[in-house]
């Protein structure tokens, strides 16, 4: 027998503070830049636990962030479950009506906000329901111009960490099963749908992250997440760096393409990551100037799939690319696409194609591949079927949602993403179920048809969706944006015959609009319900004209 020994992040802080204390925090602020080590983060972290007791939290209290990337943040997430409460990080792209709607929902007894983003909480403020105390993350003093409701008293957070004791013990006796995250997941239709994450369940996943296969975090590593820390824990490499005593770098608020590549070449970045939308910008930063990218040796994407063009246009750059996948709930990473053996001797465009699928399952998890019928997905990269988990850090319902049922059967998560397999192992996302284009009674995958437009060179952006048609149902339209520099001299028929042999001519989109942008969802993916409501009668009309 081995020892019962509680899977808690208490242990990963420890780790940090013993091994590595010299280790480096490297935070972009609204005032400069900023620098300490682990042995001082853990001070700090010390420090707020005892400043959010002193606030009435304890053991099971939800605490709010709305915040950047950056080192304040990032002492929560460790300072909030290690004290035995749970960390919700409200995702401060959500309009008004859901953001009051996850705060309360989630019970949120304490908010820690960037000074900035207070007006997000000010337009709220009235509607929060549990929220007792605000607790403003500023450089320098409290606004004059906020104040909270009647129920809430504000507080500055260097003022609390200041006079906070020193002194403070994390708790001892946490369960590995106890609470220590909620994050809240955008539904394609009603409200957000929360999902509650354990202390094992960010044990076991840091864990997968950090294996070589997977993203292979390490104390060698100098990481930095463009992706938000509102976004699903930032796909969890706060918890994987900090774990791994690597330098973190934290590029705070409102960070463009060229803060981005600023960062990577002064930091020396190993490990950026961020979705699709973001490397598009680096890339388009990296056309105009130059910049050395030398120290990367994998920017992950993932919330989305990558087109290949994108991929390609790294690597052949030198910038190594790494495609991953995962979502809310399942903490969230499941595939890594890393090239295996038996693939190492690929010519450069075959790997490109299997880059540009999302790869190999995470060891720790299971999966199936399920048709219409029931039945599973033949391993030929043709047959199509719905994603299904299970695993130690997937999640098994929606926080007090009855919107479960539908999501969680025997034992299974139903992603709603439709895949296929190739004979390797390498899953590719078809699509959505919700984005598949159903013609005729066939399906054509929307995310096939935007990469191969996406690669036409002047080409920015493309989303493809369903429009009605009255004889096949659905047909798919192409919504494309131009680059600046080939904005309208670049046609609907010269998409059509860039497309035409590279698919069955009757997955061919009807028609080809233009537009300035595709629309964005609160974490930087294209939102495609917007054009399909959008477009949804686009072709009955240019019929009729």
């Amino acid at each position: 027998m081995t020892m019962r020994h509680p899977l808690t992040i208490r242990t990963m802080l420890e780790r940090a503070r013993l091994y590595f204390p010299d280790g480096e925090i490297v935070s972009r602020t609204s005032s400069g830049i900023m620098r300490y080590t682990y042995k001082d983060y853990y001070e700090r972290t010390r420090r707020l636990a005892a400043a959010l007791a002193g606030l009435g939290v304890t053991h099971g209290t939800r605490v709010g962030t709305l915040a950047w990337n950056q080192h304040r943040h990032l002492e929560a997430y460790f300072a909030v479950p290690c004290m035995g409460a749970t960390l919700h990080t409200v995702n401060l792209r959500l309009p008004a009506d859901h953001l009051a709607y996850v705060i309360n929902h989630a019970g949120d007894n304490v908010l820690l906000v960037d000074e900035d983003l207070l007006p997000l909480v000010a337009r709220v403020r009235d509607e929060l329901e549990t929220v007792k105390h605000i607790v403003v993350m500023t450089d320098g003093d409290l606004p004059a111009d906020f104040t909270a409701a009647d129920h809430q008293s504000v507080h500055s957070y260097e003022a609390l960490l200041a006079a906070a004791p020193a002194d403070y013990r994390f708790p001892d006796d946490l369960d590995e099963w106890d609470e220590a995250g909620i994050c809240y997941s955008s539904a394609t239709t009603g409200l957000p749908k929360g999902v509650v994450y354990t202390h094992r369940a960010f044990y076991l996943h840091s864990m997968a992250l950090s294996l070589a296969d997977t993203a292979a975090v390490s104390n060698r590593d100098t990481i930095m997440p463009v992706v938000p820390m509102f976004h699903v824990n930032a796909w969890g490499l706060p918890f994987a760096a900090t774990w791994m005593g690597a330098k973190q770098v934290l590029p705070g608020p409102r960070p463009d393409p060229a803060t981005l590549c600023r960062l990577i070449e002064s930091e020396q970045v190993t490990l950026a990551a961020g979705v699709p939308t973001i490397w598009m910008g680096v890339l388009r930063e990296l056309g105009q100037k130059t910049h050395d990218f030398s120290s990367i040796t994998r920017l992950v994407c993932g919330g989305s799939a990558p087109p290949q063009a994108l991929i390609e246009a790294f690597e052949r750059r030198g910038v190594p690319f790494m495609h991953a996948y995962g979502m809310t709930e399942a903490a969230p990473v499941t595939h890594a696409c890393q090239i295996t053996r038996k693939l190492k001797d690929l010519s450069p465009e075959q790997k490109y194609a299997r880059q540009a699928r999302q790869g190999i399952l995470v060891p720790g998890l299971e999966m199936r591949i399920v048709k219409e019928d029931g039945t599973e997905a033949a391993w030929d990269g043709k047959e199509m079927g719905e994603v299904v988990l299970r695993g130690p850090w997937i999640a098994d319902e929606y926080y007090q949602d009855q919107r479960s049922q539908a999501t969680f059967r025997d034992g299974w998560y139903y992603t709603g993403d439709v895949a296929n397999m190739d004979a390797d192992g390498y899953m590719q996302i078809v699509d959505r179920v919700k984005d598949m284009v159903k013609s005729g009674g066939e399906w054509i995958s929307s995310v096939d048809l935007e990469n191969a437009i996406m690669a036409h060179p002047k080409v920015a952006e493309a989303a493809v969706v369903a429009c009605h048609h009255a004889k096949w149902s659905e047909r798919p339209l192409a919504c494309v944006v131009a680059k600046p520099e080939h904005k309208g001299a670049v046609t609907a028929d010269e998409i059509r015959t860039f497309l035409k042999g590279r698919f069955a001519d009757w997955w061919l989109p009807d028609d080809v609009v233009f537009i300035d942008e595709v629309p964005k969802t609160s974490v930087g993916k294209f939102d495609k319900k917007l054009l399909r409501d959008r477009f949804w009668n686009h072709l009955e009309v240019h019929q009729e004209a």
